[in-house]
């Protein structure tokens, strides 16, 4: 029997971040990933695959990351687990022993039962699955109309990069507007007058009734409305659900939604002290509500898994996972949207009250520069005691770092008069003006509606 001092099942984004943190952490440890995948994609890439990288191979999380820190990587199936005794089989006959394990299985792509017509040919789910998605790409080649199913973030990216591709694109919403969940109205409607100016057909407030197949293949979508789309084929985008079954066959508890109990050092909980999980397998909270949560984010994974690699043989108070922010970014063209912790119609529904500040400015200055983007910050402050509570933010490339700025400012729970008082860096050709910085601007007016 082979033994290891941590064994970590899953090689996506979670599972090489903990490697990756436990051998940095406990370097006299021997640490061994076992993956199925023969090569493991970039999980934030995957619709870029389909037009501006053309090819999965240039979407791909190298080896070398965890071969240069010392770490094991072994091509197989772990079959079963057994938790009490420290070991696990593998599909190719092997039995490892270990001493702390990290469940880091990720995800897999929903096809909602209900959908009529979903195992036609050439309806696509988008799985973080190389083979799969090369065949897709091939298979997509010689098609021309394609329906996405479902605005969020990899629906629209979707959608954006096989327009750009020359593909006839057509994305069909449910709700109100697009990215719906990350985005207040009128930052969702910014993103989708963005697409149809790019060429997109979009269409939201509209369900979809069923598939209708020709020969066994896609021909047509028929939306709840009753409108019929031509279609070759149809990409499934309606979410993600918790890959846990050999968790669950292994005795781990699960939460009602199907995730992996975990508490804030990513331990399973009713486990050991030795059983870990994180990434898109494991619980998650919210960073402000403390509900159950199901954002599946590979920076959130990231960071449980910062946790855990640090926490497998010590615990310290100053290094726990306190829930997820939820900070998304995302860009059609040239254009960039980012959003981190409540939007101001979900503070509402959760009973915060709330204080809110818009400010649009420039990304660059003086304003005769060239390649400047309008950027608007908008803020959600809590108005009992003016702590940050949520951003949104639209602009050009800077958004996603400024994003970042306004996570960390909720994570460390920033006062608005705080942030008011913030000392910035600021360049012509990088920011905005420092007289009209639009994160501070935004502070200004929360800060004055305030004092009302």
């Amino acid at each position: 029997m082979e033994k290891t001092n941590v064994l970590i099942i899953g090689g996506g984004a979670s599972g090489l971040q903990a490697a990756i943190t436990a051998k940095s952490n406990y370097p006299e440890k021997s640490v061994v990933v076992v993956r199925q995948e023969e090569k493991v994609l970039v999980p934030c890439g995957i619709p870029y695959i389909f037009g501006s990288l053309h090819s999965s191979d240039k979407n791909i999380l190298p080896d070398k990351m965890l071969t240069d820190v010392g770490v094991e990587i072994k091509i197989a199936e772990v079959t079963d687990v057994d938790i009490e005794n420290k070991t696990c089989n593998l599909s190719n006959g092997q039995k490892i022993y270990f001493e702390k394990l990290v469940f880091a299985t990720g995800s897999i792509p929903t096809v909602p039962k209900w959908l009529k017509g979903g195992s036609l040919e050439n309806v696509f789910i988008i799985p973080k699955n190389k083979i799969y998605l090369d065949e897709m790409q091939a298979k997509l080649k010689p098609l021309k109309k394609v329906v996405t199913i479902g605005a969020g973030f990899i629906g629209v990216e979707m959608s954006d990069e096989m327009n750009k591709a020359g593909w006839d694109v057509t994305l069909v919403e449910v709700e109100p507007s697009i990215l719906n969940k990350a985005f207040d109205k009128e930052f969702g409607d910014k993103a989708e007058e963005l697409l149809k100016s790019r060429g997109v057909k979009v269409i939201t407030n509209n369900g979809v009734k069923e598939i209708v197949g020709k020969d066994g293949k896609v021909s047509k979508v028929v939306l709840s409305s009753g409108q019929e789309l031509e279609a070759d084929a149809v990409i499934l985008s309606v979410g993600y659900v918790p890959n846990t079954k050999l968790a669950e066959k292994s005795g781990i508890e699960l939460n009602k939604y199907g995730f992996i109990k975990t508490c804030e050092y990513m331990r399973v909980e009713n486990c050991s002290k030795d059983i870990f999980a994180v990434g898109d397998c494991a619980e998650k909270r919210d960073f402000l509500t403390r509900k159950l949560n199901g954002t599946m984010l590979a920076s959130t994974a990231c960071a449980e898994a910062r946790v855990a690699g640090m926490s497998l043989y010590e615990l310290s108070p100053c290094k726990s996972f306190s829930g997820t922010i939820a900070i998304y970014d995302t860009a059609i063209g040239d254009t960039a949207l980012g959003t981190a912790g409540v939007i101001e119609s979900k503070a509402t529904e959760e009973s915060f009250s709330v204080v809110v500040g818009s400010f649009t400015g420039m990304d660059k200055h003086p304003g005769a520069l060239e390649g400047m983007h309008p950027q608007t910050v908008k803020l959600i402050v809590a108005a009992d005691c003016g702590m940050i509570i949520g951003g949104e933010v639209y602009g050009g490339s800077s958004v996603g770092e400024l994003t970042n700025t306004i996570g960390f400012l909720i994570q460390s729970h920033t006062n608005i008069k705080t942030l008011l008082t913030a000392q910035i860096g600021t360049h012509p050709l990088l920011t905005g003006s420092p007289a009209a910085y639009p994160l501070i601007k935004a502070a200004e007016i929360v800060a004055k509606k305030l004092k009302r």
